[in-house]
């Protein structure tokens, strides 16, 4: 009897156990989900079931275990409108599983109690406004597989290296948030991760060796970061189960591995898993994407060219694109045996040479093909017509020659087709009107020639642009130029198209830009053009219209900018353009108009005074496009030579420098080397660039700076003498430009080191920098502004500024430099691409990280750095600033009370005022200027491009900043 009293005390003492425990579980996942609630400020009604009238494990949302039939195994949240915060109180939902609150607007941080809970296996707190770092504590749930904290903009702080105690973890997302530092090491021993994506965020330093040790890791994001130095051998060479492979937009250099996608050692061959393989086992045989664009990988010859071989074995590649690189040498005829699987090819922006390979068309599956903007060679192979699955097909911006092939008017699903900027010649196939679902063609800069095919015309499916301009294209303008009734751009300029402008062009009824100048045209204006009711640019200059300027166009509602200048228009001029609230710039000059002098002031009076510069600015750009459009590229910088500048032989240089003495060195880049020299009997003083030929993208440099300085002439940039384009004594390939000479060497040099300078000075006064700062900012203004197509100068640092004798700045090397042309700018404001810019790191702006298109913001991004160094005398790339610390934040958090502490002390050992602790007036005025030129580095150089000030606003802020001082100095 006693051992049944036992029994039944026992069975008791259990079944009060577990009421107990039910009813804990009962009041304690209760109460965490009210205090959750508590916290949230607003939802969708999803809280409306929270209340205590019925069970919590009815709840919407809310879901409870069977085992343990009170507890929370569950919450799902997700896209329910939440706002607030999320409570501590989660971490008490001991039993939870999975966590989803993602795509709502939380705010705050993560808790620290997550890191209590030990049995979770997801957790998503993805798309939400959270504003902390992520708890290293959360190493605690060892359960953890799969974590979801990406598009947190406010996440930031490090990935805490404790994230690698996490065994079981196989899925982390955090991109795009804001987490700095480095990727941890422990990353590589989470030996189950199959997903790792930590894109857009502001990560350094290298990718950990170890990661590439993870046989089951399948997908890497790691794109649009700050990350360096060499790809992890192991990561490419190991087999494994990757298939997505993203990490462009970083900092990663060297060579790619030639066995990429190669077999394994014959040895492992013989019996994997109980299976005999006859052939080589792929070491990425999963691998669908693999993406590298704009790091600074290279190759330069056919050996560093071999991982394109090795990846012939991966038959499922779908997408391979290596863009904005430094990959140079010929391009291997292997491309064309890639898997026939492949979707997008895209090698655009580097220093790519040789030809398309005869046989790419044999890639059948290919959607996108992308090699514009390298140095490629030869035809367009006629094996392309068989890319009948091609959407966009780009090869703007090389050399290309000979004809387009008839077989182009296979391509029948093509949307887009750019060839514009190569040599191509002959006529314009009439098969490109097979072409039905053409939305933009661009043929420009080429030297075309013959007539404007009807087939053309007849695309109806042209609604974004069609650019035959600068060609060699004769004859009249098809009336069926009226079929084309749905573009936004028609572009035709700088042909030898002649006869009257048909007046069925009025049927082009949503057309915004229209040009049609260096042309033959004759007759007079169509009054059609009043149909044209979107208008907002029309050229029609350097042609023979004659007749009257119909009144109607200055009735279209949008016009900003009319170019009809030198035509033999007549009678008078329409009084509605005097009225126009909207016109910016209308140009009528040389024609047979009355009062001139009135014609080039009606516009807006805040330009008109820009007009006539405009005007000589219009005629000087087309008479280079017509240099450019019938010049292949490899002879414009030399035709320049020839044109612009006086010839300088090579033996005057050889001469000149003392054979390229290295006494005579001033300075050396990645492209070549600046020597001292004299010209002239010894009478003038140079510097000499000398490119390096055999360096991949010398040419290139040469060109673009060519190019970029033939067109400027301005007190605060740097003076071209002369160039030499020839052989030297060794019958080599010889390219040099000659400078004026700048007495006092760079900017830098003055900023960063002490050496004796002019009049025993050993560093730069306070006024000085304001004066190089004024300079500076009127060197990029006029670049930007005052030059016709812009150019962006891309690479603006102290070094690459120089002082003269009286130490005024002159802005130098524009050797990266792009020149803003029609075409480039209608490309770019219509695809959103980038055109393979390059710069220095800690200048260049970060939307190029960003895969934005190039803009005169990012020079200004690169302004408001070197402002900062110059005043502060800290390098963006100091090892000061890392672990998310940047030149600009350093600045910001100085002012404005601690702005004299950040300043660079230099400055005042020519100040006596600053010195002298009495002069606390002068002090305070100096304080306030240093701070206004501070401010103004840090509104030039903030993340996102469209909250930067404009350049010109930013130049006529430098001149107040300036002038103040020197009024406050005299005033004194």
């Amino acid at each position: 009897m006693p051992l049944v009293r036992i029994r039944c005390l026992l069975l008791l003492l259990q079944l009060l156990l577990l009421f107990s425990s039910a009813w804990m579980g009962h009041g304690g996942d209760e109460g965490a989900l009210l205090a959750f609630k508590a916290k949230i400020s607003h939802h969708s009604g999803v809280l409306d079931s929270w209340n205590q009238s019925t069970s919590y494990c009815s709840w919407e949302g809310v879901t409870c275990g069977k085992r343990h039939p009170w507890r929370v195994v569950a919450l799902d949240l997700s896209a329910q409108g939440l706002t607030g915060t999320i409570s501590p109180a989660i971490g008490n939902l001991t039993f939870l599983l999975s966590l989803n609150l993602s795509t709502n607007a939380l705010q705050g941080d993560i808790p620290t109690s997550i890191g209590s809970l030990r049995r979770p296996q997801r957790i998503d707190l993805s798309e939400n406004m959270l504003t902390s770092v992520i708890p290293s504590n959360i190493s605690r749930c060892i359960s953890f597989r799969e974590m979801y904290m990406y598009s947190n903009m406010g996440v930031q702080g490090t990935i805490p290296p404790e994230i690698g105690d996490m065994p079981s973890l196989s899925v982390l997302m955090l991109f795009n948030c804001s987490i700095t530092g480095t990727m941890p090491p422990s990353l590589g021993n989470i030996s189950r991760l199959t997903k790792l994506s930590l894109s857009m965020n502001y990560l350094e330093g290298s990718i950990p060796v170890g990661i590439g040790n993870n046989p089951y890791l399948a997908v890497l994001q790691l794109s649009v970061n700050n990350l360096s130095g060499l790809l992890p051998p192991s990561l490419l060479s190991n087999p494994s189960s990757l298939y997505y492979f993203y990490v462009a937009e970083n900092k990663l250099h060297g060579r790619l591995p030639s066995d990429l996608g190669n077999g394994l050692p014959s040895m492992l061959q013989m019996g994997i898993g109980g299976n005999q393989f006859t052939g080589p086992l792929p070491l990425l045989q999963d691998l669908q994407v693999f993406v590298l664009d704009y790091n600074m990988c290279e190759a330069n010859n056919e050996q560093d060219w071999e991982f394109i071989d090795s990846l012939t074995n991966c038959s499922r590649l779908q997408m391979l694109s290596i863009g904005g690189n430094q990959f140079a040498g010929k391009l291997p005829s292997s491309l064309a045996n890639l898997t026939s699987n492949l979707q997008w090819l895209r090698t655009p922006s580097n220093y790519i040479s040789g030809v398309i390979p005869s046989d790419i068309g044999n890639l059948a599956s290919l959607a996108n093909l992308d090699f514009d903007d390298n140095i490629l060679t030869g035809a367009i192979p006629e094996s392309i017509g068989k890319l009948t699955q091609s959407i966009q097909l780009y090869l703007y911006s090389n050399n290309l020659s000979g004809r387009i092939p008839s077989s182009i008017g296979n391509l029948t699903a093509l949307s887009e087709l750019n060839a514009s900027g190569n040599s191509l010649e002959g006529s314009i196939p009439p098969s490109i009107g097979n072409l039905r679902k053409l939305s933009a063609l661009d043929l420009s800069s080429n030297k075309l020639t013959g007539v404007i095919p009807n087939e053309i015309l007849e695309l109806s499916s042209i609604t974004i642009f069609l650019s035959l301009s600068y060609n060699l294209l004769e004859g009249p303008l098809p009336s069926e130029v009226g079929n084309l009734v749905n573009p936004k751009q028609l572009s035709l300029s700088g042909n030898k198209l002649s006869g009257e402008i048909p007046d069925t062009i009025g049927n082009c009824r949503v057309l915004e830009i229209l040009t049609m100048d260096d042309n033959s045209f004759q007759g007079s204006i169509p009054a059609t053009f009043r149909n044209m009711a979107g208008l907002t640019i029309l050229n029609l200059a350097n042609n023979q219209l004659n007749g009257s300027i119909p009144s109607n166009l200055a009735t279209i509602t949008y016009l900003q900018e009319l170019y009809l200048a030198h035509n033999n228009l007549s009678g008078v001029i329409p009084e509605l353009f005097g009225n126009s609230t909207t016109l910016l710039c209308l140009d009528l000059s040389f024609n047979n108009l009355p009062d001139m002098t009135r014609s080039l002031m009606i516009a807006i009076p805040t330009v008109a005074a820009l007009l006539l510069i405009l005007s000589g600015l219009v005629w000087a750009g087309s008479l280079y496009r017509k240099l450019l459009k019938t010049t292949p590229k490899e002879e414009v910088a030399a035709q320049f030579i020839e044109r612009e500048l006086p010839i300088v032989p090579y033996k005057d240089i050889l001469k000149g420098t003392d054979g390229f003495s290295e006494s005579n060195v001033l300075g050396q880049g990645r492209y070549g080397t600046v020597y001292r020299g004299t010209l002239e009997n010894e009478a003038t003083v140079v510097a000499v660039k000398v490119f390096n030929v055999r360096q991949s993208g010398s040419y290139k440099s040469f060109q673009a700076e060519c190019e970029a300085l033939r067109r400027v002439r301005h007190r605060c940039l740097v003076k071209i003498i002369t160039c030499c384009s020839s052989v030297n004594h060794h019958g080599q390939d010889f390219r040099a430009i000659v400078f004026e000479f700048m007495a006092n060497g760079s900017l830098d040099r003055w900023i960063h080191s002490n050496f004796e300078g002019q009049n025993g000075q050993i560093t730069l006064s306070f006024s000085q920098r304001l004066d190089i700062a004024v300079d500076i900012v009127d060197a990029l203004d006029y670049l930007h502004n005052g030059c016709k197509p812009p150019i962006i100068h891309c690479d603006l640092k102290p070094s690459n500024i120089l002082l003269n004798q009286d130490m005024r700045a002159r802005v130098g090397d524009f050797g990266i430099a792009k020149v803003l042309h029609e075409a480039t700018i209608k490309y770019l404001a219509y695809s959103g691409s980038t055109i393979g810019i390059r710069g220095s790191i800690g200048y260049i702006a970060p939307e190029y990280g960003e895969g934005l298109a190039v803009s005169t913001s990012s020079d200004v991004f690169s302004l408001g750095i070197t402002l900062i160094e110059m005043f502060t005398g800290k390098s963006p790339t100091d090892d000061m600033f890392r672990d998310g610390v940047s030149l600009h934040f350093y600045a910001k958090a100085a002012l404005p009370y601690k702005v004299m502490e950040i300043a660079d002390s230099n400055m005042w050992l020519h100040d006596g005022a600053i010195s002298n602790d009495n002069d606390t007036w002068h002090i305070t005025r100096t304080r306030e200027c240093l701070s206004a030129v501070i401010q103004l580095g840090i509104l030039c150089s903030t993340q996102l491009p469209k909250e930067r000030m404009s350049m010109s606003d930013a130049t006529a802020k430098m001149h107040a900043i300036r002038d103040k001082y020197i009024c406050t100095k005299k005033s004194k």
